[in-house]
């Protein structure tokens, strides 16, 4: 399970599981990816509920 992170100065893939972490990065500086990191972890719950309902249909 993962998502994807865009902004302005790039993109950045991030797994979910079995821990928040960066699996790709393309132009996000660390500060970025810290921030995106935080956020991921602190909604993780919210987006494997989502996930799944997506992926359940």
């Amino acid at each position: 399970m993962h998502v994807h992170v865009h902004c302005a100065d790039g993109e950045a893939k991030l797994w979910i599981e079995p821990r928040v972490e960066v699996a790709h990065n393309a132009g996000l500086s660390e500060r970025q990816l810290r921030a995106a990191q935080a956020l991921v972890e602190a909604h993780a719950d919210e987006i494997r509920r989502a996930w799944q309902q997506h992926f359940a249909s």
